[in-house]
């Protein structure tokens, strides 16, 4: 069994009693805590609860929670099942390591919460497939945190736009500019200090000796290098390749589906995998930037610091205006926290849900798979399965054994 489903509760929740949001926080390292300042922005949001597996973290997350609150509302939690179980929550903030994503998200939907759950949304294409499926059956609104389609000064919005609305002609081709595949995690052993949880760390990963860089000691100011190893992420390919494919998906109105056919690099090479669409699109996983749309009539290429559009070579910001008449305008949300409060509020989808997220966190698996393989592979974005030639292999390595774990 690829992912822990627990029963639904027959009254899920949507809004607490005097009409605040109360959050938990489930995951207080660097980016939970950035996370936290935007949800305190709102001021009918309160951050009730904070559950990490390092003490010294979780017990920080609650001060720095209560003295920008001025109040005594947020308490320390034991752990992420007692965030979810928490009577007075109506939504969980995952910001926890990828290879805990799944079971609370999991959980808190068939709870009725709702979640925002930082991106890449899941380990495996088989997790990603039951959250998106628990959001879906438990009504609640769910919120993966792919902000570039909310945030960077819409850079990534107008670009969708612009090829959605064709002003490039045809779309061709897409690279992605992201890091490498996973590797094997062979950090050394060190002593395991007093206040973390490890075996709860781990999780359903492989259990292996306690290492800092995994699991900083206190609190941090870096992002951690658990995203380099295959235990825990798909590696950089997927720690921000769930933001940039994630806009190339967005621009081919594909966000509830997905290539073809992968094609790894001939000489083995952990970069150059290419992608196929019905479409006859091609998407690289390597590129010039972040995000390179080529058509027919003309290229756009787009960061989260700059936007550019080129015709015949020369730049042309026309390509780039604001739409007109019949064409289609994307939404310009404030945060992708606002949009996620907001969806909560008027019970509409947010802009990134939980369909929407799984299938990003696909492509970079699927990826990482092509690469594993080294072989051409064919895929069905409807059953998720691989098919033809060598589809055996790949198809074992949709979901990963989980280990017994508290």
């Amino acid at each position: 069994m690829a992912v822990a489903m627990p029963c639904a509760d027959p009254t899920p929740r949507r809004r607490s009693a005097n009409g605040r949001i109360n959050i938990g926080l489930i995951g207080f390292g660097v980016r939970g805590r950035e996370l936290c300042g935007g949800f305190l922005d709102d001021p009918d949001v309160e951050i009730v609860s904070v559950a990490d597996v390092n003490a010294t973290r979780a017990n920080e997350g609650v001060r720095l929670i209560n003295d920008r609150r001025k109040s005594s509302t947020c308490r320390l939690a034991k752990s992420w099942r007692d965030v979810v179980a928490d009577p007075s929550v109506d939504a969980v903030l995952i910001a926890t390591p990828d290879h805990w994503h799944a079971e609370p998200a999991i959980a808190a939907c068939l709870s009725g919460r709702h979640v925002y759950c930082e991106k890449p949304m899941s380990l495996t294409i088989a997790e990603g497939r039951a959250m998106a499926d628990a959001a879906r059956t438990s009504g609640v609104r769910f919120q993966t945190g792919s902000q570039q389609r909310s945030e960077f000064s819409h850079h990534f919005t107008r670009a969708a736009e612009a090829v959605r609305n064709e002003r490039i002609g045809k779309l061709k081709r897409v690279t992605i500019g992201v890091g490498a595949p996973p590797i094997a995690c062979d950090l050394p052993e060190e002593p395991l200090p007093e206040g973390i949880n490890w075996d709860g760390w781990v999780g359903q990963a492989p259990m292996r000796g306690f290492n800092s860089t995994l699991c900083p000691i206190a609190m941090h100011n870096h992002y951690p290098a658990w995203r380099a190893y295959r235990e825990y992420c798909n590696g950089y390919l997927a720690d921000m390749g769930a933001h940039h494919f994630d806009i190339a998906q967005w621009a081919m109105r594909m966000d509830e589906s997905g290539p073809r056919r992968l094609l790894p690099p001939a000489d083995g090479s952990l970069t150059g995998l290419r992608f196929f669409y019905e479409s006859g699109v091609e998407l690289v996983h390597g590129g010039p930037t972040d995000c390179t749309f080529e058509g027919s009539e003309g290229v756009i290429e787009c960061s989260r610091g700059h936007i550019k559009a080129l015709k015949d070579g020369v730049e042309a910001p026309d390509l780039l205006l604001p739409p007109s008449g019949n064409e289609e305008r994307l939404p310009r949300n404030s945060s992708h926290i606002a949009d996620f409060l907001d969806a909560i509020r008027s019970g509409r989808d947010p802009i990134c849900t939980a369909e929407t997220g799984h299938r990003t966190a696909s492509i970079c698996q699927l990826a990482v798979i092509g690469y594993q393989v080294g072989k051409p592979l064919a895929w069905d974005p409807i059953t998720e399965r691989f098919t033809g030639e060598n589809s055996a292999h790949a198809n074992a390595l949709l979901a990963r054994p989980i280990r017994k774990h508290v």
